[in-house]
Order: C-alpha cells, then structure tokens, then sequence
C-alpha cells in the first residue's frame, strides 16, 4: 500500500513523487524513442499522427477542460496554423520562425474571437465557434491567391539547420519532442496562478469574481493559449499530410477534437492524451474490422460516425470521469491493495450549476 506523506512544502509539488511513477516514465520515454526503429514504417507514421492529434487535444482541453467553454470550432484553428506555417515556408521564412510564427499568428486569431465569443456561454458559445469554423473553412476555399483554394496547396518540406526533417524517422522525432514540450509547458502553466484561475472561473464565476479573479480576462486568455497550440498542432499536420484542402479541416475533424477530450476526461492532460489516442485509432480498427462484418452494415455509408457516437454514449452513461478516471480508479487499486473496495468510487448525483453571478 502507498499512502502521500509529505515531509517539506515541495513534495506536494513534485510531478512525479515516487520512484515507481518514475521508472514507468522513464521507461515509456525510452519505449517511445526506440519505437521508431522497432515497429514497420507503417506504424512510425501512424504514431506520428497520433502525437499531431495529441497535441491539438491537449490544446482544447485548456479551453473545455480547465475553463469550461465548449468550442466546436477548433477544426478552424488547425487549418489556420497549417495554412500560416506553409505560406510563410513558400515566401522562404526559415522552418523554426514559420512554426513560431504559426502558432503565435492562430493566438492572435484565437484572441480575436474570444473578445466576442466571452459574452456568450454554453451552447451560445458552441454555435458562435461552430459558426466561426464554417466561416474559416470557406474563406479558405476562396482566398485562392494564398491558400491554393479548392485545387490545395503543396507543402515544402521542414528544413531545420541544413537537417532534412521530412524523412519517417526525423519527423516522428519531431512531433514527439513538440508534444513533450507542449504537454510540460501546460502542466507548470495550470499548476501556477494562472491554472489555478482557470479552474476557478470553470467551476463556479460568482466565486472567482468574489475572489478577484478578472473571469474576462482568463476566459480570453484561455482562448489565446488553446488557439496558440492548436495552430502548432496545425503546422505539424501540415508536414504530415504534404498537401492541404478545405475539406480535411471540416465539421468532423471538430467534433472529433471535442471526443478526445470528453472521452478522455475534462479537466485533465493526462485524459486529453488518452482521448486522443483513443479517438485517432479508432477509425483504423473500423477499418480493419470491416471485412469481418456482414455486408448490409459494412457498406452502411456513416459507420464511422456511428461507432464514435456510440464509444461517447458508452463514456457518458458509465464513465463520465472518462479515460482518466478509469485510470485513477486502477491506480488507486494498485496502491491500496488488498484493501481497495469499490465504493471508494461511488457516484453521486450531478447537479446544474447556476451561471448566474449577479
């Protein structure tokens, strides 16, 4: 059994407090590293999606999960960060300063939709980004002198220091450093002031404006900052995909954003991560399993759609907590046994909070 004792102010802080949670990541860090060379190239590229997906999810979870402003627009601002990053590498803006310059390009755009998209809440504000993905994407299809338009536009190959980055191996290596490094920036960001607040104006804006928290203002600075590693997100799948159209950043690409982070867990990087992965192999097991199925639902035209509604329900209705609190559930066994007993996780009844502050 393994019981926190804290013995000085630092151990609560501490990210990884006890030697096994080390060495289970310090060995998963070791099995990512040498995967590449290990799995058929197939899988290598498919990982490296997967850390792309990873890093988008991670993105809204600060928004959904930490603020609690749902958005099903954050298709718009994955297209914007690809389109920046592969414009500004066609004008011949070295590799390192177009990412930068993406992300912080799709955070200005993130502020300039959250100014407005404040004053609304709840569904209001779930139209309001659904209505700003629409917008972006025709926009996109029409601005032909700069995206390419419905023909696409071709993305050059990431060139960093002389170092071709575009082979199967450099560009998995890539995604899984962008990704470590977004997921420790968000981890030291929302557990400082600024994360503490965030959690504050989600669950309860008359006790954060009680306490002095300016809820304005964080609801838009977690805009900027989703928006921001969203756009990053948006220029890796850029290199990814190589050639890029209005139609791979729709309305389903959206919804399967909010999936990973509703499936995963709200409020947790550990269940954006989870959902991500999730979500992003599910249709390939569709498609695996396809041939196994009888031909009347085989053939069924939105199969696909149908599977991750039903994966939601299923979520929904006997695991809110999500992936995440599954694996809470499954540590705590692991730490308390024998003495783990299944009431520690009893659910209560979940009530509608007031948004109600004046």
């Amino acid at each position: 059994m393994q019981f926190p004792y804290d013995t000085s102010y630092r151990d609560s802080h501490a990210l990884l407090r006890y030697s096994p949670g080390r060495i289970a990541y310090a060995l998963l860090v070791l099995a990512l590293l040498a995967a590449p060379w290990l799995l058929p190239k197939y899988y290598v590229g498919e990982i490296s999606y997967l850390f792309i997906m990873c890093v988008a999810s991670l993105g809204l979870m600060v928004l959904v999960g930490y603020t609690g402003q749902v958005s099903l627009g954050h298709s718009a601002f994955l297209a914007i960060g690809a389109y920046v990053h592969s414009w500004m590498l066609s004008q011949g803006v070295p590799f390192a300063l177009a990412i930068v310059l993406a992300a912080g390009i799709t955070g200005l755009i993130g502020l300039v939709i959250g100014l407005p998209a404040i004053r609304v809440s709840g569904l209001y504000l779930a139209m309001v980004t659904l209505a700003f993905a629409i917008l972006s994407e025709h926009v996109i299809g029409h601005w032909s002198s700069v995206t390419g338009g419905f023909n696409g536009l071709t993305v050059q190959k990431p060139v960093f220091l002389g170092l071709d980055l575009s082979s199967l191996h450099a560009f998995y290596y890539l995604c899984l450093a962008v990704l470590a490094a977004v997921l420790l920036g968000l981890v030291n960001l929302l557990r400082a002031k600024t994360g503490r607040a965030f959690m504050g104006v989600r669950d309860s804006e008359a006790a954060a404006y009680s306490l002095g928290i300016w809820v304005s203002g964080y609801k838009v600075l977690a805009f900027v900052i989703s928006a921001a590693v969203t756009g990053l997100a948006g220029a890796l799948l850029a290199h990814h995909v190589r050639f890029l159209t209005p139609e791979g950043f729709g309305l389903i690409l959206s919804l399967e954003l909010v999936l990973m982070v509703t499936i995963g867990g709200l409020g947790s990087l550990r269940g954006a991560i989870l959902g991500a992965v999730l979500i992003s192999m599910l249709p390939t097991f569709i498609s695996r399993i396809k041939p196994m199925l009888p031909e009347q639902i085989s053939k069924q035209f939105g199969l696909e759609i149908f599977v991750f509604g039903l994966v939601l329900a299923l979520f929904v209705l006997f695991e809110p907590k999500g992936l995440n609190g599954r694996w809470i559930k499954f540590k705590a066994f692991l730490q308390t046994f024998p003495l783990y007993r299944k009431d520690m996780f009893k659910r209560g009844k979940t009530y509608m909070k007031s948004e109600r502050y004046k």
